[in-house]
């Protein structure tokens, strides 16, 4: 057979491999094809129960690296007409049956519809090496759930924000300030990924000495995956928790280890990511743009939360658009510890969140 024709078989053949979840999404882009076979679970395995105001579905989409992704779909029940909708994701190592269900749900009850997604590598969703992380691919992430919903028939297009629960949160900051399409952002409890590992906690070793000590380690387990032939997990949150644990370790315990939070799926509740996990986010300056995001941003935070020095820097950095009015908001939460907004209705401020995405998703 002709070369020229044999090729053009070959790539007829590679874009029309659909999956058949995707057949049933709305305008799926074909042209991202190949699209991974997921094994999505049909049964109702989160960590909060079901909710008899929504309508629950699993949908998948794919990104623009070609990773399939995986999410659960909340809809208002009864919901007629083009929908506000918001995409949600997080905390960092947690899966979508965790805090990103439990604020989709939610927020799907007050009107909205809401997808909660697992992020490349994890999960239900897609990607190679497993447990992996990337600033790159985890931003794009968001923004082909945003794919997803400006293209869905039940979603008024012009109105789609974005939630961003842990180290998600600054990721979702990061993706604001690259995709106008998202028209309002909530960070929560939020991590900043690129200083926490660039700097250490607290800013604790933020030093060329102590970056560079730390290239090295990395660079060490690179040269052993390769050689081994497969990737060290680094350790999620302990089995046993340390005489000397400090106390955001004791909360991160009694999410991810318990009945209330742990899902078999969860890398913070099991292994862990990637160990080489770190590398790419030490030379990525994830909030290196966030003073140009035009459109609203909330942070929120716990006032007794050990991250918070993430969320109020993250603010300082934000800047109101001229004609935008004042849609830069920090809302701080009286004696809420970090995980406090994973999942605490008596503490999360859910009624604060709806007014702020109706006021900038209308």
């Amino acid at each position: 057979m002709n070369k020229t024709i044999l090729s053009a078989v070959i790539c007829a053949a590679t874009f029309f491999i659909v999956n058949s979840q995707n057949m049933n999404n709305p305008k799926t882009n074909t042209s991202l094809a190949p699209v991974e076979q997921l094994q999505l679970t049909q049964k109702w395995d989160k960590t909060f129960p079901k909710s008899d105001k929504v309508d629950h579905s699993k949908v998948t989409f794919v990104n623009r690296y070609g990773i399939t992704l995986a999410a659960d779909m909340y809809k208002p029940k009864g919901a007629t007409g083009k929908l506000p909708a918001i995409a949600v994701c997080g905390p960092f190592g947690a899966v979508k049956e965790q805090a990103a269900g439990f604020y989709a749900q939610e927020m799907a009850e007050r009107g909205f519809l809401t997808i909660a997604f697992d992020p490349s590598f994890t999960g239900e969703s897609g990607g190679t090496p497993r447990y992996m992380t990337s600033p790159d691919i985890n931003t794009e992430d968001f923004s082909a759930a945003v794919d997803y919903l400006v293209t869905n028939p039940e979603v008024d297009s012009d109105k789609v924000g974005i939630i961003g629960i842990c180290g998600w949160g600054g990721i979702a900051i990061n993706a604001a300030a690259s995709d106008p399409r998202i028209k309002a952002t909530l960070a929560s409890t939020m991590y900043d990924m690129s200083r926490v590992n660039a700097n250490g906690y607290f800013d604790s070793e933020d030093s060329v000495e102590a970056r560079n000590a730390l290239r090295e380690k990395l660079a060490t387990q690179r040269t052993e995956d390769y050689i081994n032939g497969t990737p060290k997990l680094g350790g999620g949150v302990p089995d046993v928790l340390p005489d000397d644990a400090p106390k955001f370790l004791r909360d991160y315990y009694d999410y991810y280890k318990t009945k209330r939070g742990y899902h078999p799926r969860s890398l913070n509740s099991n292994g862990g990511r990637n160990a080489t996990s770190p590398i790419p986010w030490i030379n990525f300056p994830l909030m290196s743009r966030a003073g140009e995001i035009e459109n609203a941003v909330m942070i929120l935070h716990g006032e007794k939360a050990h991250s918070f020095y993430f969320g109020s820097g993250a603010y300082k950095k934000l800047t109101v658009a001229p004609g935008k009015e004042n849609n830069k908001l920090f809302m701080v939460i009286p004696g809420a510890s970090h995980t406090d907004l994973y999942d605490n209705m008596k503490v999360i401020p859910f009624d604060g969140i709806e007014l702020f995405f109706k006021e900038y998703l209308k």
